[in-house]
């Protein structure tokens, strides 16, 4: 099989088994080689295991997730702003992801999840520093720490609207106005940027 083709059956693997996973979180290897239209060999021959194989689609999930937060916050000088702008482009990816959120944590450790999510923690914590030093945050947490907050305030949301306390299509402004105010943002001021923005 030439390289080109094997990158192809990888892809369309992943695709269908994001799909597959999100439809039914138990489907099993032969259930998403057989909607991937593929015997399970080509399937074993990518992913050696069906954990492999939820580590991959967190790995794609990472790269998304970075990619909004990087496109959302681009050319944005308010830190509050860009904090907002950003958090709103990573819940549109992270929705799309939300089942496999829990499903991951089961098949991938919660420090490999952390590993995996340090780039974008880094880019937050450097806009955290930002708002802090200029005082349109305030937060008794040094920016790392605080970083690790909003981090776990979005898995928090995902599961929350897993478990149906929360309609997915107000999870994302509640997201990002709960991380403004844990940043310390008045709820009011953080309620009426993020109502801005949509």
């Amino acid at each position: 099989m030439t390289s080109g083709r094997a990158d192809t059956n990888r892809r369309r693997i992943l695709d269908v088994a994001l799909a597959e996973l999100l439809r039914d979180p138990d489907a099993s290897m032969d259930q998403i080689a057989r909607a991937a239209g593929v015997v399970r060999r080509t399937v074993y021959g990518h992913f050696p295991s069906r954990e492999a194989l939820v580590a991959a689609l967190v790995d794609d999930a990472v790269v998304a997730v970075e990619a909004a937060q990087t496109e959302g916050r681009a050319g944005v000088t308010d830190p509050a702003e860009a904090v907002a702008r950003s958090l709103l482009a990573v819940w549109e990816v992270a929705d799309r992801y939300r089942l496999l959120v829990a499903l991951a944590q089961r098949a991938v450790t919660v420090e490999g999840i952390r590993a995996r999510l340090s780039p974008v923690r880094d880019s937050c914590t450097e806009l955290l520093q930002q708002g802090l030093e200029s005082g349109e945050f305030v937060s008794p947490l040094p920016p790392p720490a605080l970083a690790y907050v909003h981090e776990q305030v979005l898995f928090g949301l995902l599961e929350a609207v897993n478990d149906g306390l929360i309609p997915a299509e107000e999870a994302g402004r509640s997201a990002a106005v709960t991380v403004l105010t844990a940043a310390g943002v008045p709820a009011s001021r953080a309620t009426e940027l993020v109502a801005g923005l949509d």
